[in-house]
């Protein structure tokens, strides 16, 4: 059998291509709001790398992929999920 390549993300805090399984993922879902980890919809990744989700710009760069205006409780509870994560690099 043919062995599968890795689906391969790009972080929109740093721009390097990631595996989808080292990344983040936000999703503006059209019934649920802004969720984390699943949903289909559109989506951004940010790095799992503390230099990533302490950017002072990952406010903007966040409202801009998702094309949405992000509450300051989402900023709360961002912050509660991100401790919940290792760096991995950096």
């Amino acid at each position: 059998m043919n062995q599968q390549s890795p689906v391969m993300r790009i972080c929109i805090s740093c721009r390097k291509k990631y595996d989808r399984d080292n990344l983040i993922k936000i999703t503006k879902d059209h019934k649920q709001g802004v969720i984390f980890k699943k949903g289909m919809g559109r989506s951004a990744y940010i790095c799992k790398s503390k230099k990533c989700y302490s950017d002072s710009k990952i406010k903007k760069k966040l409202q801009k992929s998702l094309k949405t205006f992000l509450e300051p409780e989402f900023f709360d509870i961002f912050k509660k999920e991100i401790a919940t994560y290792n760096d991995f690099r950096d």
